[in-house]
């Protein structure tokens, strides 16, 4: 099974990581330049946030496609795209306004467009639904389009994201392999890839970032760990492990971690394997921040100034410099 790091920053894709990313075009949409690639990579609609945010694609199918062959030219190494297909949680139902079947028809249609415009890119198509009944319908309506999804190298599996219920998700995956399809879920749960990961050709997380929200950051250039390199590699490391150790998954072909760790000057120090901080050294008298720093070198608090609201230092002359891990 290959498993992609998910991430919000696309300039972690020109990095020699040595892991796969999942990136979403809202992240890269609009950029005057695009990173070059280093390794494989997928790229997400971000179906999800669109329809919460507006529900409805503001973006039309021909400007998408344009953008994915942007993407596909100048990035590179692009293992797959989703499609904009149109997810089926309850809340983004009630934010469209739509039914279930419609949003699987939106779904399914949209491919089918997206493959006309642009038969060379490779796209995926995506099984949306709520029960196992739902995916099934979704799959045949793909199948009387003349979509034979079982010779396809991928089919995605949405809306299995935010479910609690693992066994259910198992339920689903189980019986869409069962039709022959090779399977990306979108996000899963890692105790779902506990229980399926070998029914699985690949899935995706970006977890990592939401729990990092809590975590402070390993230097003072980070006021959390949601967005630094290192937490995330630590993470995808811990993961991969748990994985490969499960009887029903294995990730060995997925990544080469110890080679992003020694490009990554915040990832060996400050995030090992058990994920949380290394020591700072022998105790002093005066006690020290997570990641090493006294708290005569951290960096000043911020200060508002009442006139303008912006944030200033108080004395940025005196700021230790300090090398940026992400």
């Amino acid at each position: 099974m290959r498993f992609y790091l998910g991430t919000h920053q696309p300039a972690w894709l020109a990095r020699d990581l040595g892991v796969p990313l999942l990136v979403s075009h809202r992240r890269l949409a609009g950029r005057r330049s695009l990173p070059r690639a280093s390794g494989p990579w997928a790229l997400d609609s971000g179906g999800f946030t669109e329809l919460s945010l507006h529900g409805r694609w503001r973006t039309d199918a021909v400007a998408y496609a344009t953008a994915v062959r942007r993407y596909a030219t100048e990035i590179g190494n692009l293992d797959w795209a989703a499609p904009r297909d149109w997810m089926t949680e309850g809340s983004v139902l009630a934010r469209t306004g739509l039914s279930l079947s419609s949003h699987q028809r939106r779904t399914v249609t949209d491919y089918l467009r997206l493959r006309d415009l642009a038969p060379d890119l490779p796209f995926i198509p995506v099984l949306q639904g709520q029960s196992i009944t739902d995916y099934h319908h979704c799959a045949d309506l793909y199948e009387r389009h003349g979509v034979d999804l079982a010779t396809l190298p991928l089919v995605g599996v949405g809306s299995v994201c935010r479910r609690q219920h693992t066994a259910e998700v198992e339920a689903i995956v189980r019986a869409l392999t069962a039709r022959g399809y090779r399977l990306h879920t979108f996000g899963a749960k890692i105790l779902g890839l506990d229980r399926y990961g070998d029914t699985i050709t690949s899935s995706d997380s970006m977890s990592w970032s939401f729990s990092g929200r809590y975590v402070p950051g390993c230097s003072p250039t980070h006021r959390s760990e949601s967005n630094c390199l290192g937490f995330a590699l630590s993470w995808y490391r811990r993961v991969t492990q748990r994985l490969d150790s499960s009887p029903h998954t294995d990730t060995s072909s997925t990544s080469t971690v110890p080679q992003a760790e020694r490009s990554d000057p915040c990832s060996t120090a400050k995030h090992p394997p058990g994920g949380s901080p290394a020591p700072a050294g022998p105790a002093s008298a005066t006690p020290s921040r997570p990641g090493g720093l006294s708290p005569a070198k951290r960096r000043p608090p911020p200060k508002r100034t009442p006139t303008t609201g912006r944030h200033h230092h108080r004395d940025r002359t005196q700021r230790p410099w300090t090398p940026k891990c992400c």
